[in-house]
């Protein structure tokens, strides 16, 4: 356990017996050595609850009233002895947390030092049980939980020749974003008695096609749960979340003030443009070789071939470089979402075969794809499902609704990106229908001058210094304006791809033809869709009249195009991995919001934009107090993650690479590690560590400095914390997914 108000950690800890020999597991002479002060550290206390099995993250956490705790296990590796080896969601058993805002409620889980450790989920504090796994059969057999399916009832997945039961259940060819119902993620517990001891346990699956499903809970006398998996439901199958084109990528979520589930869609490939370049690059340079992102090849034949293709280009075309459109391994996935739509299953993608059949019956509309659903009516027979269109677009790790039921905080994945506001003119739950909700959309500004200056030609550290954040207004829109902007794209199918933009006929040389478009999307951008052109000119018309000020046609454009029209007007669309918010239940001016920024370095850590402070690969969670309109302006770093090359000493304690954030209503938070191992500890696993708050005075700096010069004196204490995961950032720029041996993906889109 760590107790001190901010001050570098020193900790020792033994070395485990396998650790960085496990397979995937990156070494510390791959990245630039590095020694951030006040990396890491903590202010207040942070305590580890558990780790988890070899290969699996630590997600969707979710305490029950009597204090109750539950989280998944995501993507484990098949090669962890039952009942570790499958994605499953389970609860401690034996173990309740007690609201007093101490971490005195639960002992410490030490390391993993063994491989039989490594491969197990501990905790001191309760024995972790399975409620239930991924792709068990549900619906008498007809279905399997966390799979969707087409509309004539075919589960979508994949050819795995270990499955056991692929000789019973046919396949499909091609690339899926994700072994099928191998990643649950978020949990949210809806009661349906007043001692909340029965209910309905909603959880997403961080697939394409995506699902969340429902399943009936229920808790003993005993205080032991069970699931009723006879009555549970994948409600991607259902025809509310089909006439919404289904969801991709369902990430983390958020328990609503009005009770009900909010899935967050993680569509990773929606980046318009690479990293910090903007659409005015593009424009500005006639070609937008090294700057277009995945999403102009959305409806391309083989999306997820696209990188291949763009090496071939480069040696044989003389396409100016070789480069690989940001997010463009999430394309994986977006065939099979067709089939979901009713699509017949064509010629797809087969050992590096190209399609010779495009789709153009039905084809996804990516404008459907990248938004926050809320499941209405969570115990009716068949949930209803609502997009909020109008919250923005983007790759939603979370939703954080406050208590004003109007105020919406969400972060969004991959490098690069945003932390974003949406604030309803009126409280959401008070419009009749959903589509009628109305409000403003907000992209951040970071305005201080510390977050990008140095002193004596160093960096300034993370570690001290807070964020002050301006909001800039994208546009006002109601739900359904948005949605019928985003309907007149919904028959945009793979033939247009080719008809927009080769003049071969496809059909008569589809390899000629598909060569001609790619080079003509590269260079001009994906006319199908909302253009470059039109981004440029929403901005200016939005520098020189306001947001309010632009052509109606325009308005659509900061909804669709959320980040490229951020960072068109000079947003800090800058954050690396923003992967959690979440604050207290019904929260009020006064109470904090928490948001989770999983690596601080690239955009953040380098010499242009708005921040241009030093690294920290462990990332940083920050804290925000609301104000009196429910707005936050300063983000002050609680919570340091270690250096990348800090060694285990220092860094197996420590939290690094936070994923999910959840507010206890006590003010503690758990804390949810996506790390994957990293050369820094000497063990792979991650783990979920409780953080509780220490109220102070001073800076942070100050604070720091304090502590330092008690060390120097002798008076500095002894405490533990630390930690580290793999950089994530090859796989995005080589156009990989970082897929894990049981086909989860490793969130990586930098």
């Amino acid at each position: 356990m760590v107790d001190f108000t901010r001050r570098k950690l020193m900790a020792t800890s033994a070395a485990a017996t396998l650790g960085a020999s496990v397979a995937g597991v990156a070494t510390a002479d791959e990245v630039e050595e590095s020694d951030t002060p006040g990396a890491p550290s903590v202010e207040g206390s942070l305590k580890r609850f558990s780790t988890t099995a070899f290969g699996a993250e630590v997600t969707g956490p979710f305490v029950f009233r009597d204090g109750g705790l539950l989280y998944s296990l995501q993507h484990p590796s098949e090669e962890n002895p039952e009942p570790f080896g499958r994605a499953a969601v389970g609860y401690f058993s034996g173990f309740n947390f007690t609201f007093d805002g101490s971490n005195d409620d639960f002992e410490e889980v030490g390391i993993p030092e063994t491989e039989e450790e490594q491969r197990d989920v501990r905790s001191e504090a309760g024995d972790y049980e399975i409620l239930f796994y991924g792709r068990e059969p549900i619906n008498d057999g007809e279905e399997l939980l966390g799979v969707t399916q087409t509309p004539d009832g075919t589960d979508i997945m994949r050819s795995d020749p270990a499955d056991p039961e692929r000789e019973e259940r046919p396949y499909f060819a091609g690339t899926q974003y994700g072994l099928a119902g191998s990643n649950p993620d978020c949990n949210q517990f809806v009661p349906t008695n007043e001692e909340e001891t029965e209910g309905y346990l909603f959880t997403n699956w961080e697939n394409s096609p995506g699902d969340v499903s429902r399943v009936p809970i229920s808790q003993d006398e005993d205080g032991e749960w069970s699931a009723d998996m006879e009555n549970a439901m994948n409600l991607s199958n259902t025809e509310s979340l089909r006439a919404h084109g289904g969801t991709r990528i369902n990430c983390y979520g958020d328990l609503s003030p009005w009770g009900t589930m909010i899935s967050a869609e993680e569509n990773y490939a929606h980046p318009r443009v690479n990293m910090t370049d903007t659409v005015g690059d593009i424009v500005e340079a006639e070609s937008g070789a090294g700057l277009v992102g995945a999403a102009h090849f959305w409806n391309r034949p083989n999306p997820g071939e696209i990188s291949d293709a763009i090496s071939t280009y480069a040696q044989y075309d003389h396409l100016e470089e070789d480069f690989s459109p940001q997010g463009s391994w999430a394309l994986t996935g977006v065939e099979f979402l067709a089939y979901y739509l009713g699509s017949d299953q064509s010629d797809q993608v087969d050992d590096r075969n190209l399609r010779t059949s495009p789709i153009d019956d039905v084809y996804p509309n990516p404008y459907r794809y990248g938004y926050f659903v809320d499941f209405r009516e969570p115990a009716a027979e068949e949930p209803e499902a609502v997009k909020y269109y109008v919250m923005g677009r983007a790759a939603w790790e979370s939703p954080d609704v406050q208590g004003d039921q109007k105020t919406v905080y969400g972060c969004s994945d991959g490098d690069s990106k945003g932390i974003y506001k949406f604030v309803a003119d009126d409280p959401i739950p008070e419009y009749d229908d959903p589509m009628d909700v109305t409000g403003t959309l907000y992209a951040p500004k970071i305005t201080n001058d510390a977050a990008n200056a140095s002193e004596g030609g160093e960096r300034k550290s993370p570690a001290y210094v807070n964020l002050e954040v301006e909001w800039l207004e994208l546009g006002h829109a109601t739900n359904a304006e948005v949605e019928s902007w985003v309907a007149e794209y919904d028959d945009v199918t793979q033939v247009d791809y080719f008809e927009a933009h080769a003049e071969t006929n496809w059909a008569d040389d589809p390899a000629a033809a598909l060569r001609e478009a790619d080079l003509e999307v590269i260079r001009n951008g994906n006319q199908n869709y909302v253009s470059n052109e039109d981004i440029v000119e929403w901005a200016r018309q939005y520098e020189e009249h306001g947001p309010d000020g632009v052509d109606d046609e325009l308005r659509r454009v900061p909804f669709l195009e959320t980040r490229a029209a951020a960072k068109e007007i000079g947003a800090s669309i800058e954050f690396n991995k923003a992967e959690g918010v979440d604050s207290v239940d019904d929260a009020g001016p006064g109470d904090y919001v928490y948001f989770g920024i999983s690596e601080f370095n690239d955009a953040l850590a380098d010499d242009e934009g708005d921040v241009q402070m030093d690294r920290v690969d462990g990332g940083v969670v920050y804290r925000a107090e609301l104000e009196d309109d429910y707005n936050v302006s300063t983000l002050k770093p609680v919570i340091v993650g270690p250096d990348f090359t800090d060694p285990a000493s220092v860094a197996d304690d420590a939290l690094r690479n936070v994923d999910n954030v959840y507010a206890m209503r006590d003010g503690r938070v758990l804390c949810c590690e996506d790390g994957f191992g990293g050369p820094a500890r000497s063990y792979p696993n991650d783990g979920l560590y409780v953080y509780e708050p220490e109220s102070v005075g001073d800076t942070a700096e100050e604070a720091v400095e304090e502590n330092e010069e008690g060390e120097e004196n002798g008076k500095g204490e002894e405490n533990e914390t630390g930690g580290k995961g793999e950089e994530n950032e090859e796989g995005e720029e080589n156009g990989e997914s970082g897929e894990n041996e049981t086909g989860g993906e490793d969130d990586g889109e930098n």
